[in-house]
């Protein structure tokens, strides 16, 4: 998944996958294979959003010292 997707999309995307990795724990056990595949695919995306996040807050704390 390309880095370019909306935030909007991200959050969807993660809300998705968070409930596939639901039902696929519940079903099939969490350390099945296909759970963890989920799961690390969920941590990559959550820290794709944290690092936005991040971003935004560091460019406004930045913009903010600049009009001091």
């Amino acid at each position: 998944m390309a880095e370019d997707i909306s935030t909007q999309q991200l959050i969807q995307r993660i809300e998705s996958l968070r409930k596939r990795m639901i039902t696929t724990a519940t079903v099939q056990g969490f350390t099945s294979h296909e759970s963890l595949e989920i799961s690390q695919e969920l941590d990559r995306l959550l820290n794709m959003y944290e690092n936005r996040n991040n971003r935004n807050v560091l460019s406004c704390d930045h913009k903010a010292v600049k009009t001091r």
